[in-house]
């Protein structure tokens, strides 16, 4: 018989590590992170992480590409700012 997988709804760090591609390690530092720290339970001095609020904290990271030609405009108004060099 074939069992149905039920994904987890809480992950403990090694699990999280698995399910995000990150390291453990990193995973700690967040949770002690100043600015925003990962919400986490500790239960017993079990550190769990539930799978909804991970996926909203991190993707309250994310980070929209500039809009087209944004850089190129930047990038031509700054040289334009430049002392040009010329030969004495």
């Amino acid at each position: 018989m074939q069992r149905d997988l039920i994904e987890p709804g809480y992950f403990d760090l090694q699990a999280l590590a698995a399910y995000s591609s990150c390291s453990v390690r990193w995973l700690r530092d967040r949770l002690v992170d100043r600015l925003r720290p990962l919400p986490h339970y500790r239960i017993e001095g079990k550190i769990l992480v539930k799978r909804e609020e991970f996926d909203h904290w991190l993707s309250s990271s994310h980070i929209v590409n500039s809009p087209d030609g944004l850089i190129e405009i930047v990038d031509s108004v700054v040289a334009h700012m430049r002392p040009s060099k010329r030969s004495a």
